[in-house]
């Protein structure tokens, strides 16, 4: 998963991916559990959903959605969003049903248990912040029905039984004829309506975790389907407006899977990867949490409509490369906890270092690599990644803080595992490159866990950096036991050093909602009212302006700044470029003013990555390993 930078910065501001293997009942895993969703049916925004689990041998049954999925790091209580749950008996009488929490029910007499049926709210329309820093779906893990785009995170439909979990599944989805309609999950059929407004079409799951894996969206969508050397690529998009299309975004996304194929090199792939792109627009009950969410074999993602083709093309370069290249981790090198999860009360590895941060760095260091960005760019993302950690605690343990992920004050600092995570893979990458003389890296050794364990063999967590050590040099033991396990921060110019870096200070570009990486604007949670801190003097293009700090924000561009609507309207002056004219009411002592201006370049105090005067030819040699291999 990854998150876009405002929805947590926004969050953080204005608010102050050790399991047991269950045992299965196999006389009534006989026959798959039969799922159906009507999307003809929708009521109200929701969905009915009919769960038929076929002949149940035991008294009681216990019936579940996820409170947690996998990838998401955080509770989302899909069972919330069911409505009118009734189980019914073969002669369509009411069962007895207990709700035991949030997302379980019991259900008694089960022996006559016939089906489950419920209806489905979706969670886009409903959300408060995007589930960044709350108990509700990320956006690209959440749900939409609308009339004319359907995201299916199956997830959130189809919930499992307690003694069901490895039952297969069979899945029927019944939807407009003039659809569009992708996904993965393996198609074994469809039929037309007689009146042929309705296809239902049918597919096939091994395991609930192959619902949970294989989203779909169905709608007004734009599919292109091509081929990136031997990866079938799908990729679908719904914009509202149609300001973007597959067709817009196809260069940018086989140029981006090229650069990746040809960094991976020989390492295991897939024949097919899914891309969903869903454009929100800017109505109060679009989604807010941008970002993505990974699957093995494919991505959800969640951005703004109204950003430039220039922007979303950078943002999906960064945001897919970052999904796509999960497939390293966890799809082929992952522990117990990752194989066995449970989806009610999960357990969470100590190595999100190594399944986020690895990944983010991967996403970043192939653009370098590969020639999709300059050396200049890779070092201001790498110290981008620095300064944003250091807003965080940076001397907390990396394993106990993964760990631990759901409970405070581990889960505020969650974020920092595409910031010092990523870092983290910079450091052991140099340090590996540095040893081998150039001969291996991160990527190296990724592909040497991937060989010895694979999709279906997961690690012991408490037995990886032990193996990692074993597997490479005693300084790559040493550091992740210092900086990893340990709680001592990393001294980021020891590993420039050896490539013949610095770290300077300097002026440097920054955007308009932002010093550096600090936010310039501040809350008042009692009248809800956004105003510019006394950081935003430290921004050129706002000190032009003359603002001043407590300057409170009412309008931008005409549209009013309230908490609800600041993920939206920040988010959009994130991506404000220069020459753009822009126009602000404010109230300054309780006396409204209004300001207009053309943007120009903004600027704060910052740090530049660059290189020393006169670099050794060591350090030279060992800075070409690692940026151009």
């Amino acid at each position: 998963m990854k998150s876009f930078i405002y929805s947590f910065i926004l969050a953080a501001a204005l608010v102050g991916c050790k399991s047991t293997v269950k045992t299965t009942n196999d006389l009534d895993v006989s026959n798959p559990i039969v799922t159906s969703i009507n999307l003809m049916e929708v009521k109200d925004d929701k969905a009915p959903v009919v769960i038929n689990p076929g002949r149940i041998t035991l008294d009681e049954v216990v019936y579940r959605l996820p409170r947690v999925v996998q990838g998401t790091y955080s509770v989302s209580d899909f069972g919330k969003y069911i409505d009118d749950l009734v189980a019914l008996d073969y002669n369509g009488n009411p069962l007895t049903v207990n709700k035991i929490d949030e997302n379980s029910w019991s259900v008694s007499d089960a022996t006559k248990l016939d089906k489950i049926e419920y209806y489905v709210n979706d969670t886009f329309d409903i959300e408060a912040g995007g589930g960044i820093g709350g108990e509700q779906p990320f956006s690209p893990a959440g749900t939409n029905i609308q009339e004319d785009n359907y995201v299916l995170n199956l997830h959130g439909f189809i919930g499992y039984f307690d003694h069901l979990k490895s039952a297969q599944y069979t899945l029927d989805i019944a939807a407009p004829a003039d659809f569009v309609r992708t996904s993965a999950l393996q198609e074994t059929g469809s039929s037309t309506s007689a009146d042929g407004k309705t296809i239902t079409t049918s597919y096939y799951a091994p395991r609930y975790f192959d619902i949970t894996d294989n989203p779909m969206m169905y709608g007004d969508l734009d599919v292109e389907t091509f081929k990136v050397g031997d990866i079938n690529i799908v990729l679908s998009v719904y914009s509202p407006n149609k300001v973007h299309s597959a067709t817009s975004l196809k260069e940018t996304v086989v140029k981006m899977m090229e650069g990746q194929k040809a960094y991976l090199g020989d390492i295991d792939s897939t024949p097919r990867y899914d891309i969903y792109i869903y454009l929100a627009g800017q109505g109060p009950e679009e989604p807010k949490g941008f970002g993505a969410l990974e699957h093995h074999t494919s991505t959800v993602v969640v951005m703004p409509e109204a950003m430039d083709a220039n922007s979303l093309s950078k943002s999906i370069t960064d945001i897919v490369a970052h999904e796509f290249f999960h497939i390293v981790t966890p799809l082929s090198v992952h522990s117990e906890d990752v194989h066995y999860f449970d989806y009610n009360e999960p357990t969470f590895s100590k190595h999100l270092w190594m399944y986020e941060g690895v990944t983010e760095y991967f996403a970043q260091h192939f653009q370098v690599y590969k020639g999709l960005v300059t050396e200049d760019e890779f070092y201001a993302e790498m110290v981008s990644k620095i300064t944003s950690s250091l807003t965080m605690d940076d001397a907390m343990s990396f394993t106990t803080m993964s760990e631990n992920v759901l409970e405070e004050p581990y889960a505020s600092n969650y974020y920092n595992v595409y910031q010092k995570g990523a870092l983290i893979g910079m450091c052991i990458d140099i340090l590996m490159r540095e040893q081998s003389n150039g001969q291996r890296s991160m990527l190296s050794l990724m592909k040497e866990l991937s060989l010895k364990y694979g999709k279906n063999k997961p690690f012991t967590d408490d037995d990886l950096i032990a193996e990692i050590t074993a597997m490479t040099y005693p300084e790559v033991g040493d550091f992740l036991k210092t900086h990893v396990e340990g709680t001592t921060p990393i001294n980021y110019g020891d590993f420039f050093e050896k490539v013949g870096l610095v770290l300077a200070e300097e002026q440097v570009k920054t955007n308009y909602i932002q010093s550096g990486q600090a936010f310039i604007f501040g809350a008042n949670q009692q009248t809800g009212e956004i105003y510019f801190s006394e950081l935003a003097l430290q921004n050129s293009f706002w000190a032009s302006q003359d603002i001043q700090a407590n300057d409170v924000i009412k309008k931008v561009n005409g549209t009013e700044l309230t908490m609800e609507a600041a993920q939206m309207i920040l988010g959009q002056m994130y991506m404000w470029q220069p020459g753009m004219e822009i126009e602000l009411e404010l109230e300054r002592a309780s006396e409204p003013f209004t300001l207009k201006a053309t943007l120009t370049e903004a600027y704060s105090k910052g740090v530049k990555l660059q290189s020393v005067e006169t670099p050794s030819e060591a350090q030279l040699a060992l800075r070409a390993a690692w940026l151009k291999g």
